[in-house]
């Protein structure tokens, strides 16, 4: 099933001159690398070379780590003007992987998830603005059980390639860091000494490899 019906709010707009950018967005627009140029187009994530995932601290001792599996998304970057790229993913919550059978069954419970009820996460872009010379910040809205909050993540270009097989890839990797709590996630076992089991911050991860719609194959 496409999840990504809504193609408006993804649709490439037409290219502004700089007169219609704010000052400093244009500033970075006529500065770029020309090269990024050709990056402009719809990408969509490599599931097989990618990891959406995230990390915890967990007893206040370590740190566990995981993935969601599943997912769709739809990538429009403009290498010409970064603030027009738009980012739309959704993750299917029982996808959840830890590793650890029986603590994933307990993230996609009422608990934490409760994936039987809210079977899908989203995060949609709402802006990107270049801030360093290959580091962006993508802006959008996160929904976690129906409810709908704002996040900043910091994206990192790693590079393009043309692999063996004519696909054509690119490379960010991203983080950003929220109080679990914010969306509704509020298991609060606490220790014997009195720390909390499970932290309310959680790092969110991006490595993600993209390929470009319409390569060879």
């Amino acid at each position: 099933m496409n999840l990504f019906t809504r193609a408006a709010s993804l649709r490439r707009p037409a290219s502004p001159t700089s007169s219609q950018l704010p000052d400093d967005d244009a500033a970075f627009a006529s500065s770029r690398d020309p090269a990024l140029a050709a990056l402009t187009g719809e990408w969509m994530i490599d599931p097989a070379h990618s990891r959406l995932g995230f990390s915890v601290r967990h007893a206040m001792v370590t740190t566990v780590r995981g993935a969601f599996t599943e997912y769709q998304s739809r990538l429009w970057f403009d290498g010409r003007d970064p603030s027009r790229s738009r980012a739309e993913i959704v993750l299917s919550t029982a996808s959840v992987d830890t590793g650890v059978e029986q603590r994933d069954a307990h993230l996609v419970g009422r608990d934490f998830l409760d994936a039987a009820t809210y079977p899908r996460m989203r995060f949609i872009s709402k802006t990107v603005r270049l801030i360093d010379n290959e580091v962006y910040r993508m802006s959008g809205d996160l929904t976690i059980k129906s409810v709908t909050r704002p996040v900043d993540l910091e994206l990192t270009y790693i590079g393009r390639v043309t692999d063996p097989f004519g696909y054509e890839r690119v490379g960010f990797d991203g983080t950003t860091t929220i109080n679990r709590s914010d969306w509704g996630l509020t298991y609060n076992a606490r220790l014997a000494e009195g720390g909390a089991m499970v932290s309310e911050k959680v790092r969110l991860q991006f490595d993600i490899a993209a390929i470009r719609n319409g390569s060879a194959g």
